[in-house]
């Protein structure tokens, strides 16, 4: 028990972070801790400090998906108001806390996607920019423009204003002697922002960019702080040197010694895994390329907000057999997934326990089924209308066309996830010009639009060709997806990438119609490889004992086998439920996230 001194009852012992009872609380979060910290320092110096109590704001990743809150994030405020987006399928709450009137930001709770809360968090008890649901955008994008105030809170951790990080960008203020600083590592270095538990970086990074350039200083393209080069520049530079491991690119385009215990971050990992995978189109686990990827790839499977995962597989243009059907029911019925037909045409089972994936698998392979890749940034479907082959307006074969082209492009890795769709006819039943590719039947062959997706700002795909054969149509297509997928930022969509082009579709046109860059061969060819050296990654893995070693769910017990614990579904999913999850389960509860199913020992305990 400490005091506002942070002194404890025994005589000169005080007590900071989360050995700490501070008003009958114990909290583990870092911003207290560096407050707590602080106010010792000053008290062993004499000073008079005291601790204003706990900054509960936090952003943590628990079992590879993201938790986030901050201020009154359960609207215990008087009179005010929840906007909230919530997409259980995938595992999304997101929940922003605001006045009555919507203006002004009272908190937030984000689980599973926390990204709006690096621009939200430092805007607390403030007017917000922009309406409230602009910042609600789980399904990727940016938040809208914000100008910090001054005195807003940039890093809470070490309790470090904006106003701190445009005088250093400047070269006034606490690095008045520094001159102006220009980097995010000096950044670092010169305020403390960003040090701790990082989760400030990203916006560090924006407002830096957004000072140089008002004072018209080229902005750096540098991919993060250990790499000077843009995505584009890297898979360019790595592409001339057939570089081949993560060791090889740092020691030869890292801005720090690879000896100097840098391994990287969570920007530059999963970016070099995608350009290597893009190029090389080598089992993506294999080879020291496991500690690159994200939680999902390592698992070849998407982690549920229970900390289960879903088994998709791929059913190109949606067309499959009954026998194939009867393969997926059994599944079902043996293991228990919540089943579910998405709008990409495949049947999605969620529910899956980490040990469990290889059997699943098993079956579905065996069965002639392929990773889906879900769980990666690569093509996912190629939506289809039953074409000319059922439909009477139909004018051309939408159903073998899409075939054509998921088996195609599958396991195109690629800067972010893409769609594709064919629609028959006009009617666009496939919904074609909402897809990154969209491809439209014409009496005279097919119309080709790209650059439509349907993330946070939705766009409509632009016409880049019409009235193509279909040869002409597939040599297009490659030459887009791959160029894209050289030139292209980290996390970027089509959609983004053509309108900050410099000349946008005008350019893309000239690229892949009028190989104005003279590359039109070398990105056909590089497809080629692609899809010669295509391999099913459940395939591969399930026929190789030391790839099969990581999916237990502990290193000393290849299964979860107990007889004293028994698995009851509960819409759909499974979990085991300790005592010590109780807490969990009564806030995401509270929150409105009905928990799924939860293990129960025999006698129902």
């Amino acid at each position: 028990m400490i005091g506002e001194d942070c002194a404890t009852t025994v005589s000169n012992v005080w007590a900071i972070g989360e050995v700490a009872n501070f008003g009958g609380m114990c909290l583990g979060l870092v911003a207290p801790a560096t407050t707590m910290a602080e106010i010792v320092a000053d008290r062993l110096h004499g000073g008079a400090a005291t601790f204003p109590g706990f900054d509960t704001a936090t952003k943590l990743k628990l079992s590879g998906v993201d938790v986030a809150s901050f201020g009154d994030a359960f609207g215990r405020t008087e009179s005010s108001l929840e906007i909230v987006y919530a997409d259980p399928a995938r595992g999304i709450y997101q929940k922003i806390v605001t006045t009555d009137d919507a203006k002004t930001l009272l908190g937030g709770i984000f689980v599973g996607d926390a990204t709006p809360y690096t621009s939200l968090r430092p805007l607390l008890g403030r007017a917000l920019p922009a309406e409230p649901g602009a910042y609600l955008f789980a399904a990727g994008g940016d938040a809208p423009e914000t100008e910090l105030p001054y005195d807003a809170i940039l890093c809470s951790c070490n309790n470090v204003p904006a106003g701190t990080i445009r005088d250093a960008v400047h070269g006034t203020g606490c690095c008045e002697g520094n001159g102006p600083v220009q980097d995010v590592p000096g950044l670092k270095a010169c305020t403390r922002a960003g040090t701790q538990c990082g989760s400030c970086v990203p916006l560090l990074k924006k407002l830096l960019e957004s000072e140089l350039t008002k004072s018209g200083v080229a902005v750096s393209k540098a991919l993060c702080e250990h790499f000077g080069m843009s995505r584009a520049g890297l898979f360019e530079a790595v592409r001339a040197l057939e570089l081949t491991s993560f060791e090889q690119i740092l020691a030869r385009f890292g801005t720090v010694e690879p000896a100097a215990g840098s391994a990287g971050c969570d920007i530059c990992k999963p970016t070099v895994a995608s350009i290597l995978a893009s190029q090389h189109s080598a089992y993506v686990l294999d080879d020291g390329r496991g500690a690159l990827q994200d939680t999902n790839d390592r698992a070849l499977a998407n982690m549920q907000k229970d900390g289960t995962y879903s088994v998709v597989p791929r059913i190109p243009g949606g067309e499959i057999t009954p026998e194939k059907l009867g393969v997926i029911a059994q599944v079902a019925q043996d293991y228990g997934p919540y089943t579910k037909i998405t709008g990409g045409q495949r049947i999605d089972l969620f529910g899956a326990r980490l040990e469990q994936l290889p059997d699943i698998w098993k079956i579905l392979v065996e069965a002639g089924f392929e990773s889906g890749q879900a769980y990666g940034k690569s093509l996912r479907t190629v939506k289809s209308c039953v074409g000319s082959t059922w439909c009477r307006f139909g004018v051309q074969d939408a159903v073998s066309m899409a075939i054509n082209l998921e088996l195609r492009y599958r396991g195109l890795r690629s800067p972010h996830k893409l769609k594709m769709g064919v629609s028959g006819c006009a009617r666009e039943c496939a919904e074609a010009r909402g897809k990154d590719v969209g491809v439209i039947a014409t009496a005279d062959g097919w119309n080709l639009y790209v650059g439509g997706n349907g993330g946070a700002q939705p766009a409509h795909a632009q016409l880049l060709a019409k009235d193509l054969d279909d040869a002409t149509l597939i040599s297009y297509i490659d030459r887009y997806l791959m160029y894209y997928i050289r030139v292209a930022d980290r996390l970027q969509r089509t959609a983004r990438w053509q309108e900050e082009l410099d000349g946008g579709l005008a350019h893309v046109v000239d690229v892949v119609i009028n190989d104005s860059l003279g590359i039109a061969a070398d990105l056909e060819t590089a497809m080629e490889r692609h899809v010669g050296n295509y391999e099913d990654e459940w395939d591969a893995t399930l026929a190789d004992p030391d790839r099969l070693r990581r999916f237990r769910s502990f290193v000393n017990a290849p299964t979860t086998a107990d007889d004293s614990i028994a698995f009851v579904p509960e819409r759909g999913q499974i979990r085991a439920a300790t005592a010590a999850e109780k807490q969990s389960v009564l806030i995401a509860t509270s929150i409105g996230i009905r928990p799924g199913g939860f293990a129960t020992s025999p006698d129902g305990a």
